[in-house]
């Protein structure tokens, strides 16, 4: 038998897709007059976020990390004054692969000064709109989606209401570690295959589920982290903050995700302490968005697996 290995696994149809989507999110930029920059996709700086892991290289007998995201390197672009920017090209997280992930992927991240996540969400909304031809929107907290489905506030119950919650909702074979992991299983099982067909902006998270992100009072005096998440017909596709930029914050928070790694036996990276020196410098008020691109093809394309919209997946490439 032939062996056809050496074949990309998206059709021509696919690649010719993807094209004119990248050259379509190039132009919704341009007209809104948002800079392109390139930054390193090799560093070494890694992220401190527990819950991904970065691919490790060596680089003059040195380790050196694939870039997880573009973040690092634009907020120093913001600090030093650059304004408006965004990166379209390649992210890398280990241990990332199946029907909706690869190891290597297709990242747009887009930064807008002087701006909330409520803008910022709005724009996301008005890409999101405009590529797939999508008319249906709706925006909620993070707490209406708990109290439509599950009649509970995601920011007051106890972990013992939600433990149960999640119990009673979901067959599962362990039990969640704390309440973070309680929430995080009731959204992806849940929640998410709930949200219809149309455009889903989620906002105002969980204080803990922060990361990089301000947390302030909501309109009841609850403490939130300022981020949102989209999701198309169920399916994560940009993940946005108000960004943090009190630069003794953000040591705290990397250093807690040192402890984290640590405590929990994960490898734990050097972390990018530039970034923390650039905010001393003054970054400015800003909002930033994560969206994965091969996702939007997936959507846009109506195709099942990643490995439709890539040319050569990690087993291929």
């Amino acid at each position: 038998m032939t062996d056809t290995s050496w074949q990309p696994t998206a059709s021509i149809a696919a690649l010719r897709q993807r094209a004119a989507l990248l050259a379509r999110v190039r132009q919704f930029f341009t007209a809104r007059e948002v800079l392109e920059v390139e930054v390193p996709v090799l560093s070494r700086r890694a992220t401190s976020d527990p819950h991904i892991d970065s691919i490790t290289a060596l680089c003059k007998g040195e380790a050196a990390y694939l870039a997880t995201s573009p973040e690092f390197g634009l907020k120093r672009l913001l600090a030093a004054g650059l304004g408006d920017c965004y990166y379209l090209g390649k992210a890398f997280r280990d241990g990332e692969a199946g029907g909706r992930h690869n190891p290597e992927f297709t990242m747009l991240e887009w930064y807008r000064c002087d701006w909330d996540d409520r803008a910022l969400m709005r724009e996301v909304g008005d890409l999101l709109g405009e590529v797939l031809g999508i008319a249906r929107m709706e925006s909620l907290s993070y707490r209406e989606l708990f109290l439509r489905h599950l009649e509970l506030d995601p920011h007051t119950a106890t972990e013992e209401q939600l433990r149960a919650c999640t119990a009673r909702h979901l067959e599962l074979s362990f039990a969640p570690a704390d309440r973070d992991e309680c929430l995080d299983l009731l959204m992806s099982h849940h929640l998410e295959p709930r949200m219809g067909s149309g455009i889903t902006l989620l906002y105002d998270f969980p204080a803990s589920q922060a990361a990089l992100a301000k947390v302030l009072p909501d309109d009841s005096g609850t403490p939130v982290a300022r981020r949102f998440e989209a999701y198309v017909g169920g399916l994560e596709i940009a993940n946005g903050y108000w960004e943090l930029t009190d630069p003794a914050e953000q040591l705290r928070r990397f250093q807690a995700d040192h402890r984290y790694r640590g405590t929990h036996k994960l490898h734990v990276y050097p972390f990018e302490e530039r970034l923390v020196d650039a905010l001393a410098a003054g970054m400015p008020e800003c909002a930033g968005v994560a969206l994965g691109i091969d996702r939007l093809l997936m959507l846009a394309g109506d195709y099942d697996r990643i490995e439709d919209v890539i040319a050569f997946p990690i087993g291929r490439a």
